[in-house]
């Protein structure tokens, strides 16, 4: 059982981590460019802080979950995990928050303040924008799913130092 336990658990470690690296590769990839008569307008994550952040922030959660398989099972390390995998469940909610609050301006415009919607002009752009954002929620539901496995676990350790 114990074994079960821990490989499916490196196995949603190992999915969170190609979520977010290919949240990150999706997002850094998408670009496109529309011309109408002598405008040229380019569409990239670069020009968007909140993408910029969503990039970086998913690159931290990437590395880190990389390095997190190399922990060896036994290693002292383990103690942390808990407390940054609760600190990279947070960072990876306020990014993909600012992200999706950024794509929903872009499809939608705000007509109050004149923002036009821009996915009209560039689909495939918008296209890789969504897919970047749904492999990133997609990495949050399991970085919350390990987060409270680890929770769990430790929580026996919790209350047997209390008898």
């Amino acid at each position: 059982m114990a074994k079960t336990t821990r490989f499916c658990y490196l196995l949603l470690r190992v999915l969170a981590f190609g979520a977010t690296l290919s949240s990150v590769i999706v997002m850094a990839t998408s670009h496109e460019t529309f011309s109408f008569f002598t405008v040229s307008l380019e569409a990239k994550y670069t020009h968007s802080s909140a993408f910029k952040y969503f990039v970086i922030a998913n690159s931290v959660v990437a590395v880190y979950g990389f390095l997190v398989l190399f922990l060896p099972s036994g290693s002292f390390l383990w103690q942390f995990v808990i407390f940054f995998d609760l600190v990279f469940t947070i960072l990876l909610t306020s990014s993909i928050s600012a992200a999706l609050a950024m794509a929903y301006v872009g499809k939608k415009g705000n007509r109050y303040t004149g923002w036009v919607p821009v996915c009209g002009q560039v689909p495939k752009y918008c296209h890789q924008v969504t897919g970047a954002l749904a492999s990133g929620f997609i990495a949050l539901i399991m970085y919350i799913i390990l987060l409270v496995h680890s929770i769990y676990s430790i929580l026996p350790l919790l209350q047997a130092g209390k008898t």
